[in-house]
């Protein structure tokens, strides 16, 4: 297996009895279908040829234990169960020989050390409500950050509604003016200034003639 070969030190007995069980189980589970069942699927064949059909099975059997050996190592690889299960033999053989020397978990020794007096609700919350304080400074914290931006894209938009009040007031204001300019034109006597026009003219013509 990959795991057994790669550099560091030496599997666990609990990893070495284990995966020996397992590769035992695997030889049996694919060789439990035997010949005598596999001829008695196929009799005519197995009959006439013998010494194929034997061939034939020893391969089929073969190959159902290499897969199986095979996909169960990439199993191992993906979860590093080798390096798991080592682990826990660690922890078993120390807890094995604290207790042979009589340490408890009053001694002190460790922050996971057990004790009888502790309850399961209490462990659990040594171990989660520091991640959660955490958790919570930091939602603070950027909560915070939120806020502060909110404020400047408030101001900002409050500046430009007040400009665009300010734009609306002067193009208002200029309107006003144009309307005013208009009213007045419109009451200027047209007629009599056309009419006035005109004489001027005919006097300017009649006192300098053109040439």
């Amino acid at each position: 297996m990959a795991s057994q070969e790669a550099v560091g030190p030496p599997p666990s007995k609990r990893w070495t009895q284990f995966y020996a069980a397992l590769q035992l189980a695997i030889q049996r589970s694919a060789h439990k279908w035997t010949y005598k069942d596999f001829s008695e699927c196929f009799p005519l064949w197995c009959e006439e040829q013998p010494n194929g059909a034997e061939g034939v099975f020893n391969t089929v059997s073969s190959f159902i234990e290499t897969h199986i050996v095979t996909n169960t190592n990439k199993l191992f690889e993906q979860y590093d169960v080798q390096k798991n299960v080592d682990i826990l033999h660690q922890v078993v053989t120390e807890a094995r020989a604290r207790r042979q020397r009589g340490e408890t978990g009053d001694s002190g020794t460790g922050v996971d050390s057990w004790r009888a007096d502790l309850q399961p609700r209490a462990a659990v919350r040594a171990r989660t409500i520091p991640a959660l304080e955490r958790e919570r400074d930091s939602l603070r914290a950027r909560l915070a950050e939120m806020e502060r931006e909110n404020m400047e894209l408030y101001e900002e938009v409050r500046e430009n509604v007040a400009a665009q009040d300010r734009a609306e007031v002067k193009t208002a204001e200029i309107f006003a003016f144009f309307d005013e300019i208009y009213a007045k034109w419109r009451d200027l006597p047209l007629e009599d200034m056309q009419a006035w026009t005109l004489l001027t003219a005919e006097t300017q013509s009649a006192v300098n003639p053109l040439p």
